[in-house]
């Protein structure tokens, strides 16, 4: 919108009654906005009925030229969205999450008749979370693919900024996953017999080697449900290469090696997927056999991530740097090592409680019970 003034001159009379005033014959200038440009200049006239006419011929010609704004749809841009990530070669894991989160905003946007990725401000995505039934961590993690999908919209200037990023992540308990003891790894190969009883030898056999992947290489289950053959030369796997292009191998032991030989493949690729199925209905077929081998190994609490933990933690006790542990566990950053394996596990307690007793042993001073050297005492003695 525009506005008419008159600029007083230092010599107008009128000029302490300020802009407002109009009767007098000092310059007309105009100040507003137009074409999203901001103007501020002189018209070159005095007369005003000839200025405001002017300034309606401007604002005239403007709406006439000036392109209606195109207001994107919700489901338009979420397709996008997914279109992007597919070409981005994202995880079949993390693409189904996000198409999850999308038919969740979908609706939720129905019952509250929403069309526009405008109507997405703060208040109507805080609605949105309280809607959601999920632990605190699962929450925080969709709270994070929102603020994602949000960023891809600002970045196309679909919205004027990303109102989810004023959502306060939830407060996650920092509870870490306890790795399986040495003896709840015993038990849990021990049952492998038994379970073969049931299932079959070659399904027992194909359980032992993937348990055994899990265990030493620390790979996530979805990635050792879709692992390559090809990615296992004599005894290293393949883990990951990093942003430098430097590939990260991890020894496996020969015991794992021969096992993954044994035990039959799913595929001429794929060692425990046929490649025909999802990822996520593979992973899901071999959750499904985890949690009846543990049932049987009476690890009640037992699931696939903890063999992880333990492949991490062991390292850790063994005296392997975190450093190194968090590049073995494909880890972002090493304050993710941090987080998760820093607090203390009973493990590790129990090895600094050896350790503290092995040095008290040769401790001098223990060994007196205080009392110091029989030397020491001849001289106290004779100080006294």
């Amino acid at each position: 919108m525009l506005t008419i003034y008159r600029r007083h001159r230092r010599s107008c009379k009128q000029r302490a009654k300020g802009r407002k005033y109009r009767h007098c014959q000092c310059p007309i200038w105009v100040d507003g906005t137009l074409g999203g440009k901001e103007i501020r200049e002189s018209l070159k006239l005095r007369d005003w009925q000839r200025a405001q006419e002017m300034v309606r011929e401007w604002e005239s010609e403007d709406r006439r030229t000036r392109r209606p704004e195109q207001q994107v749809m919700i489901k338009n841009a979420h397709e996008k969205f997914i279109a992007d990530a597919e070409a981005r070669k994202l995880n079949h894991s993390t693409l189904y999450k996000y198409r999850l989160l999308f038919r969740q905003l979908d609706g939720f946007a129905e019952t509250y008749k929403l069309h526009f990725l405008k109507q997405l401000d703060l208040d109507m995505l805080a609605t949105f979370r309280t809607t959601w039934t999920e632990g605190p961590r699962t929450s925080l993690k969709k709270l994070e693919r929102l603020r994602a999908f949000m960023r891809f919209a600002e970045k196309r200037k679909w919205i004027d900024d990303n109102p989810a990023t004023e959502l306060k992540a939830p407060k996650v308990p920092n509870k870490p996953t306890m790795p399986f003891t040495r003896k709840e790894m015993i038990r849990i190969l021990a049952a492998l017999e038994p379970y073969g009883k049931s299932a079959g030898i070659r399904n027992a056999q194909r359980l032992r080697a993937f348990v055994l992947l899990l265990r030493y290489s620390g790979l996530r289950i979805g990635d050792a449900t879709q692992l390559d053959v090809n990615r296992i030369q004599k005894n290293k796997l393949l883990l990951h290469t990093e942003k430098t292009g430097v590939p990260v191998y991890c020894v496996l032991p020969d015991m794992v090696v021969k096992a993954l030989d044994a035990a039959p493949h799913s595929s001429a690729r794929y060692f425990f997927w046929t490649g025909k199925s999802t990822v996520r209905s593979a992973k899901g077929k071999w959750q499904r056999r985890l949690q009846r081998l543990f049932e049987l190994a009476r690890v009640p609490t037992g699931h696939a991530h903890r063999l992880r933990d333990t492949f991490a933690v062991e390292l850790l006790l063994a005296g392997v740097p975190l450093d190194r542990v968090s590049i073995l566990l494909g880890h972002s950053s090493i304050r993710i090592t941090e987080r998760h394996y820093a607090p203390w596990t009973r493990s590790r307690q129990e090895q600094i409680e050896a350790d503290l007793r092995a040095a008290w042993r040769n401790d001098p001073v223990v060994l007196t019970d205080g009392k110091g050297t029989p030397e020491m005492q001849g001289k106290t003695g004779q100080i006294n």
